[in-house]
């Protein structure tokens, strides 16, 4: 049986990875001015800067096979397709490859590059396989507990690939890729990122369907090592079957490549643009109540009353997690919401913005990645404009 004793463990290790701030309503203070009247300027202006393309497999590592084709052939060259559309229509973005020739490169270290670079997405690109032949069409997964046993299927096929490294017992904590058991750990990874890797999904697949004319199969969770210690919005994209004969000479065509490629852009280009539209945030507040003191957490709670309110978020999950859970690290108001299938965690709730800023900065000791939101009176999270605008009336 694996040794569900490393969970904790693995749950530590992961909190402990997470190093830099992300968008969406993330409040990256990059300008912090006074003014004559008092007031100081809170400026922040998200930008998604670098991408992270990795062609799943290589080397020694063929990855799922076709009649005529190997999956590791195939991915680098939609990669590379992709990488290009980037930087030829975006350039402000910083493309950076896990691999851009047949070789074989662990699945950890997949993710390192990806950490080391502070990437602000990461997109993992595979085909599918299966013994029937019959199996068709587009699917993306973000890190997660499989909800079915054909997303537990592909996710055993993908991590599969640690057969292939000497000391994967070691690298993997006795981790093994073909045991439905090993899979339980990620029940109880809570990802701060979980959303804005779904999001992402959502827009490819969306893609695949509408503009490539490919037959969607959704967006789904399931435990890949490749995404499980990412620290940014990841995603594993299944761009066909190449078990299935007809689908396997769309991907190898240079045409069917370049659809497909290019799909995988126009949702990086959508999402780039939602993101950073969302994160344009300006707010003035008065200088003389931004105490210079730490504020304790029975404080920010003092102040509640209002239309608004606002929290600070520590993470979310698929899976809702007890509260006072040690994973929490020891705040005592931690509150939970379930929106779209999703778990949220927050601490904090005060009306007083300038309080939650102070706040913040004490979270963020153990929580390095956490960011302000907003709630109404009925406790539906609203973007932080429209919270402050509610405040001048």
């Amino acid at each position: 049986m694996y040794r569900l004793v490393k969970k904790m463990y693995f749950i530590t290790i992961f909190f402990k990875q997470i190093r830099y701030q992300l968008g969406i309503i993330v409040l990256i203070f990059l300008n912090l001015s006074i003014n004559h009247n008092g007031y100081s300027q809170i400026e922040e202006k998200y930008s998604l800067k670098t991408v992270v393309i990795d062609p799943g497999h290589g080397g020694k590592d063929s990855g799922a096979r076709g009649r005529k084709s190997k999956e590791k052939d195939i991915v680098l060259d939609i990669s590379l397709k992709l990488g290009t559309y980037i930087e030829e229509n975006i350039p402000d973005v910083k493309v950076i490859y896990t691999r851009t020739t047949d070789v074989f490169v662990p699945l950890d270290e997949r993710a390192d590059i990806a950490n080391k670079n502070k990437a602000d997405l990461f997109i993992s690109i595979h085909c599918n396989g299966n013994k029937d032949a019959r199996a068709y069409g587009t699917e993306t997964f973000a890190m997660g507990l499989h909800k079915s046993d054909g997303n537990l299927e592909v996710a055993k096929m993908e991590n599969s690939a640690i057969l292939f490294e000497e000391d994967y017992t070691t690298k993997y904590e006795g981790f093994d890729p073909h045991s439905a058991e090993s899979y339980i750990i990620f029940s109880f990874l809570q990802n701060t990122y979980l959303e804005q890797s779904l999001n992402y999904a959502a827009h490819v697949e969306n893609e695949f369907e509408t503009r490539a004319l490919r037959k969607s199969r959704g967006v789904k969770q399931a435990g890949f090592l490749v995404l499980w210690k990412t620290t940014m919005p990841s995603v594993l994209v299944e761009t066909g079957f190449i078990t299935n004969p007809s689908e396997e000479r769309f991907l190898m065509s240079t045409s069917g490549q370049e659809y497909i490629a290019s799909a995988i852009y126009r949702a990086f280009k959508s999402y780039k643009s939602a993101i950073e539209a969302k994160s344009k945030f300006v707010a003035k507040v008065d200088s003389s109540r931004l105490r210079k003191d730490s504020i304790t957490e029975n404080e920010i709670n003092e102040n509640t009353t209002g239309s608004v309110k606002f929290k600070v978020q520590i993470a979310s999950s698929s899976n809702s997690v007890p509260i006072d859970s040690d994973f929490f690290k020891g705040f005592e108001n931690v509150e939970e919401f379930k929106i779209n299938e999703l778990y949220k965690y927050t601490v904090g709730s005060t009306s007083s913005f300038e309080k939650i800023v102070q706040f913040k900065k004490i979270v963020e000791e153990k929580f390095p990645d956490a960011f302000i939101i907003a709630v109404d009176e009925s406790n539906n999270i609203i973007p932080l404009n429209e919270a402050l605008e509610k405040l001048k009336m």
